[in-house]
């Protein structure tokens, strides 16, 4: 199939890219990377009226390490994230999601930002920022605000962005001592997206998880967090009586429709599977 027809624009600067978007409200859509964007084009499923390049706008394509935290520009790769020290250092469950994304060839083009701002409830990024409680700053006619992770993902295909502001950066806590973090998933091959994946951030003090943040993909309408399954963990020691009573609570916090892929009793049991790989993880780290 063929990509409807659409005008196309590349504005030099966050103020004009703010003036299209405000000009063309709904009919605007913003190419970042395009490594999801051509896809939906050609396949009907959706027919902007222009495109809104926003690649050569200044300072969305760099990293910033601060005291507490690391701010990352919508406008870096994939690519760039996974070659980051900054980054394997400070944010190491971002890291750990960089190579189940796609292929290298989609690595090299691809941003955070495209994937966060497009928020398929398969991809990687969106669990990794709800396990981190990650603040995504928006830009906007009247300035810049922040929204969590939590509150900006609001269902498939819809975030807390309105039409007229761009997600320009995301800023991730910086790892502390005594965190665990662990990233997994399951596809049926390399590459393709993920039949269910796990992003997890544990707090580990002696040898009792303290805190968990459980945060899964491919498993509802947007990345879910499981609080039910991470409140059976803390407070105790990695075990398989911990693991049988939390993956016994996924119930509560995952409903996950059936389809071609897997019926919804076996998407739970992949759900299952993965958080007992994490904890066994932290096991053998304390």
């Amino acid at each position: 199939m063929k990509a409807p027809a659409f005008d196309y624009v590349k504005p030099a600067s966050m103020a004009e890219a703010l003036a299209y978007l405000k000009q063309y409200g709904a009919g605007a859509q913003v190419l970042a990377g395009g490594q999801s964007l051509m896809a939906v084009l050609n396949l009907g499923m959706a027919s902007p009226d222009v495109l809104v390049d926003i690649t050569a706008l200044p300072g969305l394509n760099e990293i910033k390490v601060q005291a507490d935290s690391v701010t990352i520009g919508a406008l870096v790769t994939h690519a760039a994230l996974q070659a980051s020290p900054q980054v394997a250092q400070h944010v190491p469950l971002l890291w750990q999601a960089v190579p189940h994304v796609a292929h290298m060839a989609i690595r090299n083009a691809g941003t955070i930002g495209g994937s966060l701002a497009l928020a398929d409830p398969a991809a990687e990024y969106p669990a990794v920022a709800l396990a981190l409680n990650a603040t995504l700053t928006l830009q906007g006619p009247g300035g810049q605000r922040q929204v969590s992770a939590q509150d900006f993902f609001l269902g498939f295909y819809s975030t807390a962005r309105a039409e007229d502001e761009l997600l320009v950066a995301v800023t991730f806590p910086k790892v502390k001592g005594g965190q665990v973090m662990v990233f997994d998933e399951l596809t049926r091959r390399r590459g393709d997206y993920a039949l269910c994946g796990l992003a997890a951030a544990f707090e580990v003090k002696g040898s009792v998880i303290s805190t968990a943040r459980l945060a899964y993909l491919s498993m509802g309408d947007r990345p879910m967090l499981a609080s039910s399954a991470a409140a059976e963990l803390m407070g105790k020691v990695p075990s398989a009586a911990t693991i049988a009573a939390a993956q016994a609570a996924l119930a509560q916090d995952l409903s996950p429709n059936g389809d071609l892929h897997g019926s919804a009793k076996g998407k739970l049991q992949w759900a299952r599977v993965l958080l007992e790989r994490s904890v066994s993880h932290v096991g053998k780290s304390v």
